[in-house]
């Protein structure tokens, strides 16, 4: 049962429907029905923004636009004017190969900067293959001489825009560069046609792990970056960890942001018809973000508390209790439908469709600022289908990997490599290098859903691959040895940790990357 803590703070009920449902009364208004309460954006204003058709581009740079010092950011873009009317299922087509080659960069400088000056670039970095491009958001400071880069890579669905709360804070560090990356077929990258030619399980997970990971790997050769941090949320920080186990050498800190998929399943569920328990994903659709942004003291991390209710069910002894996703749900990832097909299936009820999310996931911020990051959602959400359709091969129904990270992750800083900087393992031990470990952190939400056990789990895991390569390590080695790792939980916020949390996770990040400058320097 939820305590008074949990359903009002300063007298104000914290869920969405309570509150609207408050407001009316107080108004003397009728209160709105339980289904306009779950959607609040009305019919009118829905067809409204369908009708509109806001390009990507433009609800980027409108959610860019909060940012501090940057009265106009940069925003490349490749749709052209008038923007194109929706088709009949609300979607309209991605950039094709001509568009991209005419894309040019954009640059702005921050004005009356008391951190700067400040250089931002906006950029569409083509990469090899037909529709293939990356959108970058990149900031530079003035005058300084940049040693070091961080890169930021978003979650499922997202795009680089949710980081602005970020960039600012950021790139107030000495010395850095950071980029922010829409992954390939997400967000304002290109979106070409997904398909998996592998026959089998394993290779399927890998080849689906690949299209993110040799994009970035590609996008990292264009840049001319030797080295970089490298920053990941969710399935960008699944993706981040991929990089590092298949292409090592290349980054000196790594940022796993309440990343996903590092936990076995807890009930060792077949991959062909999972049943995960108490669905994760449920979470992130229906809770209201003044839970994530509130701190009881209580221990809310895991929201779902699948991981708790199964260690308490061993303990007894007993079968640990199942929840099941409903058998439509599982259908419809099995079959590869995206909640994404959803909204663009539902044409003009898209953007009140979207609005059960983001009205909950930005509640704590102004209405202009809410309005500007629905609208990018949905911009982004109606795009055509390209990178989310690779989720199902990564993820089972309810957010548990495929080929879970706790099995791999002690990997991380730890490959042989050849001095191309390629893992291999045919040539000799004089001919190739072992990686001297990686520093890992770890950060999750207070109230974050994702459950923080599986960054405790992995930080074990790194430790015991540390001590098995120092019990035969030389002394030179010893010496050099970056191996370690730390998880941090940031108050009051939840899984878009970045996002609930951002002041403190600004200053916590900014610690790390000092860090780094004094380990490289």
């Amino acid at each position: 049962m939820a305590s008074a803590d949990d359903t009002t703070r300063g007298g104000k009920a914290v869920l969405a429907s309570q509150r609207a449902k408050e407001e009316a009364e107080a108004k003397g208004e009728k209160p709105k029905s339980r289904f306009a309460n779950v959607f609040p954006l009305s019919y009118k204003d829905t067809f409204n923004q369908w009708w509109a058709n806001v390009p990507a581009a433009v609800a980027e740079h409108n959610v860019l636009s909060f940012m501090p010092y940057l009265q106009s950011p940069p925003t490349q873009s490749n749709i052209q004017s008038p923007a194109p009317k929706p088709t009949a299922n609300g979607s309209i087509a991605s950039a094709n190969g001509d568009v991209i080659e005419k894309t040019t960069s954009v640059s702005k400088e921050s004005k009356d900067d008391p951190y700067g000056p400040r250089r931002w670039h906006s950029n569409l970095v083509k990469l090899s293959g037909k529709n293939r491009a990356l959108n970058e958001l990149s900031v530079e400071r003035v005058g300084e001489e940049t040693d070091q880069n961080l890169v930021m890579l978003h979650g499922y669905g997202a795009g680089l825009g949710f980081f602005y709360k970020n960039f600012e804070g950021l790139s107030r560090a000495r010395g850095w560069k950071l980029y922010a990356l829409d992954l390939l077929g997400m967000g304002r990258s290109s979106r070409p046609a997904f398909r998996i030619r592998a026959r089998d399980r394993q290779a399927s997970i890998t080849e689906a792990e690949d299209w993110f990971v040799d994009s970035l790997e590609e996008w990292r050769k264009e840049r001319k970056l030797e080295r970089f941090t490298l920053m990941g949320h969710s399935l960008g920080g699944y993706m981040a960890a991929c990089y590092c186990l298949k292409y090592p050498g290349r980054v000196n800190k790594l940022f796993l942001v309440s990343p996903v998929g590092i936990p076995e399943d807890p009930y060792a569920v077949n991959s062909d018809l999972p049943e995960p328990v108490d669905p994760s994903i449920e979470a992130e659709l229906t809770q209201d973000q003044s839970e994530t942004t509130s701190s009881s003291g209580n221990n809310k991390n895991n929201f779902m508390n699948a991981k708790t209710k199964a260690e308490e069910a061993a303990e007894n002894g007993k079968e640990p209790p199942r929840k099941p996703l409903p058998k439509w749900f599982t259908y419809l990832w099995d079959s590869n439908v995206s909640p994404f097909s959803l909204v663009r299936w539902s044409g003009p009820l898209g953007p009140r469709f979207v609005s059960g999310w983001t009205s909950r996931r930005f509640s704590q911020f102004s209405s202009e600022e809410a309005q500007a990051l629905h609208t990018y959602a949905y911009t982004l959400f109606k795009q055509k289908g390209s990178g989310e359709y690779a989720l199902t091969y990564v993820l089972a129904p309810g957010a548990y990997a495929r080929s879970p990270l706790i099995r791999r992750i002690g990997g991380v800083g730890r490959q042989w490599i050849t001095p191309e900087g390629n893992i291999s393992s045919s040539v000799t031990g004089g001919e190739r290098l072992r990686e001297p470990g990686i520093p890992v952190v770890f950060l999750y939400g207070e109230n974050d859903w994702m459950d923080v056990g599986g960054g405790y789990d992995s930080q074990k895991k790194l430790k015991e691959e540390q001590e098995k390569f120092l019990a035969t390590a030389t002394d030179e080695e010893k010496k050099n040895d970056n191996g370690n790792s730390k998880v941090i939980i940031i108050k009051k916020a939840g899984h878009h940790v970045y996002l609930d949390g951002w002041e403190e996770f600004n200053s916590v990040v900014l610690k790390e990357l000092e860090d780094v400058r004094r380990r490289e320097s």
